[in-house]
């Protein structure tokens, strides 16, 4: 098969994409290098004033016209996400997620619009509905993402743009997303997907009829936990809309840091896996534990929205939470603090193991928390992103953490 078949897998296509002769060898040259080299330069010349002038009218990737644009090594990389998310035309890249996330969003919406948000999105995209857009005078409306009528009778109202993710953050509710884009395109709204948790190696977003998503890849593809960066992928009408916002913004990403990304991206499907596989037996493990009402784990059979996971995913990560029985919060912290090969820190996807205490409520408007089916006195999150240390190392920390609390 030859390395641009659109029929590879997945874990073929991460260490196959972005790799072009022209940005890995010399003219001339049969030789090659492995990775695309680090291009820095913030000034391309010309070989006289009419190649200046060709130039000019030429906004691509692939041409060299000012370092604001990127290079090799940013190309290489957005050749790289694009190739994995079937249906997509271009990526453009971003310094963070966050950033990504409201460059996909400015460029969808225009003041006067009405922008629909899951209600359990990442905090951020909710604080950039409720601030930074309100300020450009875009209204934002919060849905439950579980109850498919009521986003129906939203949209009935009007929307020209839906921001959906899936799990849900902190809480990891999975809803249905064929339906829900079904009915905003139906409606002529956008829809763009923060696709982090699983990315396009555990789902095909653009299939379903979403416009574009957004990845953070400071998580899993950056995958050291030394890197920040987003990228937003989407079908040619959107990303025309992407391209333009960010150039007009200024957004650009360094070639040390696109290197970097090269580098994670190479190894992300191995390590999903093994993250899956571990977090999917700490999951069973947790679900056994009378310490635990509920484990909210997408993977993990018979916890909420497994059902949906299975029919519309083909893998996840390590990312998950669980809820406490006890209310008290001491206690909570006193579990936390007693795990020693997990740190305490934001971000995930990396190699090493995280946990965090997590409290959705404060950052819902109308789904609720605790989720349906768990004891509404049981509040107390902890979420936890499993690495890559041995899962037996990590079920005997979370017991002696347990036997502490």
């Amino acid at each position: 098969m030859a390395k641009d078949d659109p029929n590879l897998k997945s874990g073929t296509k991460v260490v196959t994409g972005g790799r072009k002769a022209e940005w890995t060898g010399l003219p001339g040259q049969s030789g090659r290098v492995v990775n695309p080299p680090v291009w820095r330069a913030s000034t391309h010349l010309y070989e006289d004033t009419a190649a200046l002038a060709d130039m000019r009218g030429r906004n691509e990737d692939g041409v060299l016209y000012y370092g604001r644009r990127g290079a090799p090594t940013q190309w290489a990389l957005c050749d790289a996400l694009t190739a994995l998310e079937p249906g997509a035309f271009g990526t453009m890249l971003y310094p963070s997620g966050v950033a990504a996330i409201a460059g996909a969003l400015m460029s969808v919406v225009r003041p006067g619009d009405r922008l629909l948000v899951t209600d359990n999105a990442y905090d951020p995209t909710r604080n950039m509905g409720l601030g930074l857009l309100k300020n450009f005078g875009v209204e934002t409306v919060f849905f439950d993402p579980l109850d498919v009528d009521a986003f129906r009778a939203l949209v009935a109202e009007g929307a020209q743009a839906v921001f959906l993710e899936a799990p849900g953050s902190l809480s990891f509710e999975v809803c249905d997303l064929p339906a829900l884009t079904a009915i905003a395109k139906d409606a002529g709204a956008w829809v763009i997907l923060d696709n982090t948790w699983s990315g396009p190696t555990g789902l095909a977003a653009l299939a379903m009829g979403i416009d574009g998503t957004v990845n953070a890849l400071t998580k899993h593809v950056g995958g050291h936990s030394d890197l920040m960066m987003g990228a937003a992928t989407g079908t040619e009408r959107l990303y025309k809309r992407l391209r333009r916002t960010a150039q007009q913004l200024g957004q650009v990403v360094s070639p040390d840091d696109a290197a970097l990304a090269l580098r994670g991206l190479r190894t992300l499907d191995v390590r999903l896996k093994r993250e899956s596989e571990s977090a999917l037996a700490i999951a069973e493990w947790l679900a056994e534990r009378p310490e635990v009402e509920a484990v909210l784990c997408p993977m993990l059979p018979g916890a909420p929205g497994h059902d949906i996971w299975k029919r519309d995913f083909t893998g996840g990560c390590g990312l998950f939470s669980f809820v406490l029985k006890t209310p008290d919060r001491d206690a909570r912290a006193r579990l936390i603090d007693a795990l020693s090969l997990f740190g305490i820190g934001y971000s995930w996807g990396g190699f090493e193991s995280l946990a965090l205490p997590v409290d959705p409520a404060k950052d819902r408007s109308v789904a609720a928390w605790p989720p349906v089916g768990v004891d509404p006195d049981c509040t107390l999150g902890v979420r936890l992103s499993i690495g890559l240390e041995d899962t037996g190392d990590l079920i005997a920390d979370l017991a002696q953490a347990f036997e502490r609390m």
